[in-house]
C-alpha cells in the first residue's frame, strides 16, 4: 500500500483512463460492433501496460506531492489527458480528424459538453464513452475542490474564508496535517459511493419514467457531472418527458451547493434551505425568471388570442427546468421550452441563458461559471450598501461570516468577476484572429470558459456548429474550456512567484 501511494498523480489518472476505455469496449462488443470495441480494446490494454510500467518505474523515485505539483499534474492532466482519451475515439470515427477527437474529448473532460460530431454519426459506445469521460471529469472536480483548492481557499472558497485566496495552506500549516495526496486519496473514497450511488439512483429514475436504459445513464451521468451529453438528436425528444425532467431537476441540487452531497443527510431539508445561501439564491433565480419568462409569454399571447391557453402550463415548466439547467452550467432544454414561443410567438432571449451560465452552480461541485456563492457576496454587499444610504451609522451584524462575505468576500468575488471579463475579452480577441464574426466570438468565448456548450445552439439567432470552426478556433476554445474549469485564481496562483516558497 505505502509503494502504491508513491505512484505519480499521472500515472494513475493515466490508469484510470485505460480501465475506462473498456466500458464502451464492451458496450460496442455486445452490439457486434467490431469496429468499434477493437479500439477502445486495444488501447485499453496498452495505455494500462504503460501505467504500469511508468508506476513500478518512478515508484521508487521520491517525486513531489506537494498542493503545488499537484495543481500542475492536474492542469497538465487537463490538457494532456484527452490526447490518451481521443485515441480509441478517433479511430471508432471514420473520416474524422484527430484534432476534432481531441477538442471532443476536452470538452467532455471539462464537462462543457460542447461537441462536434452529429448524435446519428457516432454508435452509442461513443457516446457512452462521452458521457464518462465527462462524468469522471465532473468526479475528478468534486475532489479536487476539498482536497487541494479548500486549503488553499480557492474555487470559491476564498469569499467566506478569513484567510488570504492562495495562500491558505501555508497560513493554516496544512503540510503538518496531511499530505495533499493523502487528502485526494481520502475524498476519492469518501466521495466515489455517492457519486455513483447517485448516478445510480438517476438512472434506475429515468429508466422508469420511460427512457431506454443507454440513454438512461448517459442522461444520469450528464446531469450529475453537469456535461449536459445526450446521445439524441436534442434532448427534447427523450422518452420520459416532463416526469424525467423533474427528476433531473432535482439531482440538479448537488450542483446548486456542496452542502447537498457532504451535510445534507445529517439535516432535515428546511434546515438546510433555510442556512444555504446558494440554495436560497438558486431557488430566487429559478422562481424570478420563469416567471418573467412567463409574463412576458403571456401578455403576447393575451394580446392576440385574449385568453388564457392551456398551453401556459408546459410553457411555464419549460422556463422553470431550462433556467436550472443553464445556471448549472449542464445545458438541457426542456421539451416543454418550445411551447412557450408557439403560444406567445415570440422568440426568447437566448442571450438570457448566457448570462445564468456565466452565473454558474455553487462552490465544490461539478458545475462551471463564476459560481452562486461569488454572486450571493454582491448581492449582499449592494443591499448593505442601500441600507448604509438611510442609515449611515448602523453596524452590519448576522455573524463573522456573514460579515467577511459583505466586505472582504464580496471585495474578491468582484476582482473574479473582473477576471472573468477581462479572460471573455482575452478569448473574443483570439477567436476575431481567426475570422469569427463578433457575435459568434461572444457566444463562443462564454461557453467555453463557463463550460457551458449547449450556449452555441441556443443564444443565437442561428445555431453555431464547433464542427464546423476553424482549427485555431477549436484550440482557442479547448483551451478557454480548461481554463474555465481550473478558474482564472488557481491559474494565476500557480503563475504566482510567492506561491512557490516553501
Amino acid at each position: 500500500m505505502d509503494r502504491l501511494d508513491r505512484i505519480p498523480l499521472l500515472v494513475t489518472l493515466i490508469a484510470a483512463g485505460a480501465v475506462a476505455m473498456m466500458v464502451p469496449a464492451m458496450v460496442a462488443l455486445s452490439q457486434d460492433d467490431f469496429e468499434t470495441a477493437r479500439p477502445f480494446a486495444y488501447a485499453s490494454v496498452l495505455f494500462l501496460s504503460f501505467s504500469i510500467v511508468l508506476g513500478f518505474a518512478t515508484s521508487a523515485t521520491k517525486t513531489g506531492t506537494g498542493i503545488r505539483q499537484l495543481l500542475v499534474i492536474l492542469l497538465v492532466g487537463f490538457i494532456g489527458l484527452p490526447v490518451m482519451l481521443a485515441i480509441p475515439f478517433a479511430e471508432a470515427v471514420p473520416d474524422t480528424r484527430f484534432i476534432n477527437a481531441y477538442v471532443e474529448m476536452i470538452s467532455s473532460l471539462t464537462t462543457t459538453g460542447a461537441t462536434l460530431f452529429d448524435a446519428e454519426r457516432l454508435p452509442l459506445a461513443l457516446h457512452i464513452w462521452r458521457a464518462l469521460v465527462a462524468w469522471m471529469g465532473g468526479f475528478m472536480m468534486w475532489v479536487v475542490a476539498f482536497a487541494l483548492l479548500a486549503p488553499m481557499t480557492l474555487g470559491g472558497f476564498e469569499v467566506t474564508s478569513v484567510l488570504e485566496a492562495g495562500r491558505g495552506q501555508e497560513r493554516r500549516n496544512f503540510q503538518d496535517d496531511i499530505k495533499p495526496f493523502d487528502r485526494l486519496s481520502r475524498y476519492f473514497w469518501r466521495f466515489l459511493p455517492v457519486y455513483v450511488g447517485l448516478t445510480g439512483l438517476l438512472w434506475l429514475g429515468l429508466v422508469l419514467t420511460g427512457d431506454t436504459a443507454s440513454v438512461a445513464v448517459i442522461h444520469a451521468m450528464s446531469t450529475l457531472s453537469t456535461s449536459g451529453i445526450t446521445s439524441l438528436d436534442t434532448f427534447e425528444t427523450n422518452l420520459s418527458g416532463v416526469p424525467g425532467e423533474v427528476l433531473i431537476l432535482f439531482f440538479l441540487v448537488f450542483a446548486v451547493s456542496r452542502r447537498t452531497f457532504i451535510g445534507g443527510l445529517n439535516n432535515p431539508p428546511w434546515h438546510l434551505l433555510r442556512r444555504d445561501r446558494e440554495l436560497r439564491i438558486a431557488l430566487m433565480f429559478i422562481t424570478i425568471i420563469p416567471l418573467f419568462l412567463f409574463i412576458r409569454h403571456w401578455l403576447a399571447a393575451w394580446q392576440v388570442d385574449e385568453h388564457f391557453d392551456m398551453r401556459a402550463w408546459p410553457a411555464v415548466w419549460g422556463g422553470i427546468f431550462t433556467v436550472g439547467s443553464f445556471m448549472t452550467t449542464t445545458g438541457f432544454i426542456s421539451g416543454s421550452w418550445a411551447d412557450a414561443q408557439h403560444w406567445s410567438g415570440l422568440e426568447t432571449p437566448g442571450v438570457l441563458m448566457a448570462g445564468l451560465a456565466i452565473t454558474g452552480g455553487g462552490v465544490a461541485t461539478t458545475a462551471g461559471g463564476v459560481k452562486l456563492l461569488r454572486v450571493y457576496a454582491l448581492y449582499k454587499h449592494g443591499l448593505r450598501e442601500m441600507e448604509r444610504l438611510v442609515h449611515p451609522s448602523s453596524v452590519g451584524g448576522s455573524g463573522e461570516i456573514a460579515r467577511r462575505i459583505r466586505t472582504e468576500g464580496a471585495e474578491i468575488a468582484w476582482v473574479f468577476f473582473m477576471l472573468f471579463a477581462i479572460s471573455v475579452a482575452l478569448v473574443m480577441t483570439l477567436l476575431s484572429i481567426t475570422g469569427l464574426t463578433f457575435e459568434e466570438c461572444v457566444i463562443l468565448a462564454v461557453a467555453a470558459l463557463s463550460n457551458t456548450g449547449p450556449v452555441a445552439t441556443i443564444a443565437p439567432e442561428s445555431p453555431i456548429s464547433f464542427a464546423t470552426l476553424p482549427d485555431a478556433s477549436k484550440l482557442i476554445l479547448s483551451g478557454a474550456m480548461v481554463l474555465g474549469r481550473l478558474e482564472t485564481l488557481v491559474i494565476i496562483a500557480l503563475l504566482n512567484p510567492n506561491f512557490w516558497r516553501s
